[in-house]
């Protein structure tokens, strides 16, 4: 089994060889190395997009906007990721943000977990029917776990979820008389044993 670092490094220069700068590669890189950490075909997908890259024009995303229409190409998964991570402060004002056509949208998903780290939010992502929520770039829980190659997604929808607690003031009250139960009043003996040298000097 090839180590993360293998496949970090061999993605980062694969992807300089393909003509992307060594900054991009290097995303390139950290991101099919979260892929494989995630259990998803990270390689398998790179490999493929490489080999269409040149024979594609990708449309290349520089800003992104609330709603991305592309015009009838696929936006490229790359740049639309670099653009998404680089601009994510000022986008998340959206709430949800839309875009209609990316390729090897695999490739995408990485950059949008980063995202969520830096963010400190849960991101909810839907591609085509299949969803996925990214948490602080830790895990990704996915209706997804196929090892394919997945070419073309057509309506994606990005969500940024508020951190709301999974339950509620009474419960958190109620642990929290469960947790004080630890403590102790003092006892006279515990007092003398905890206050350092005690009674006896050995001087």
């Amino acid at each position: 089994m090839k180590s993360l670092n293998e496949i970090d490094t061999i993605s980062k220069r694969a992807s300089r060889a393909k003509g992307f700068s060594w900054g991009v590669s290097e995303e390139i890189g950290k991101c099919v190395r979260l892929l494989e950490l995630f259990n998803l075909p990270g390689i398998k997908n790179l490999n493929h997009y490489l080999k269409k890259y040149d024979k594609n024009n990708f449309i290349q995303l520089k800003l992104v906007e609330k709603n991305n229409l592309s015009d009838g190409k696929y936006y490229c998964p790359i740049s639309s990721g670099v653009s998404f991570l680089d601009q994510i402060k000022i986008i998340e004002k959206y709430v949800t943000i839309q875009f209609n056509k990316i390729a090897y949208p695999l490739l995408f998903l990485p950059f949008v977990s980063r995202a969520s780290e830096i963010l400190g939010k849960r991101i909810y992502i839907k591609l085509d029917e299949k969803e996925f929520v990214l948490n602080f770039n830790q895990s990704i829980i996915s209706n997804y776990s196929k090892n394919e190659i997945w070419e073309n997604t057509n309506i994606i929808s990005i969500t940024f979820l508020e951190n709301d607690n999974s339950f509620n003031d009474d419960e958190w009250i109620e642990m929290t008389k469960f947790a004080n139960e630890t403590f102790v009043d003092e006892s006279d003996e515990l007092k003398e044993k905890s206050a350092g040298a005690g009674l006896t000097d050995n001087d």
